[in-house]
């Protein structure tokens, strides 16, 4: 799908808050919230906008350790190693990568016990894997989300 500046603004509108009702991005760049709308419906429609989801502070619900796994894949081993940790708590995110590692995920967990039993009795007990690292995350200094529009 084709964005012109006008698509984009809406969604670098609703990339910064998502609830920001059609009135005021219509507001914003000065066009009808019945055009904003059909525009929005047509972005949705096209895949473009993927859904709307909360921004929930992990730490805030009680996931107080994240980390970064790297995973070495067998090979012939990857739909159903992937399959399965994709149904593990605690996996938020899964990357398929080039070099080192050929997935990277995200996880987060309540502490570091609850993060080693993640790591050890979740996932290095999936097979199809053959080497891990897990890097535990100190900090984010900066997050941006979506794309830049």
């Amino acid at each position: 799908m084709e964005l012109d500046e006008t698509d984009r603004a809406i969604l670098r509108i609703l990339q910064e808050d998502a609830r920001t009702p059609f009135s005021e991005v219509a507001r914003r760049i000065d066009m009808s919230s019945a055009t904003v709308h059909d525009r929005v419906s047509r972005l949705e429609e096209a895949g473009v906008i993927r859904g709307y989801h909360a921004d929930i502070d992990p730490k805030a619900v009680g996931y107080g350790v994240g980390a970064f796994v790297g995973l070495r894949v067998e090979q012939g081993r990857e739909e159903d190693a992937l399959e399965r940790l994709r149904g593990i708590d605690g996996v938020r995110e899964i990357h398929l990568t080039t070099g080192e590692w050929d997935v990277i995920l995200r996880v987060v967990a309540a502490d570091t016990d609850r993060l080693r039993e993640l790591m050890f009795e979740r996932i290095a007990e999936t097979d199809g894997f053959s080497r891990s690292q897990t890097m535990v995350i100190l900090g984010t200094d900066y997050e941006q989300p979506g794309p830049p529009l």
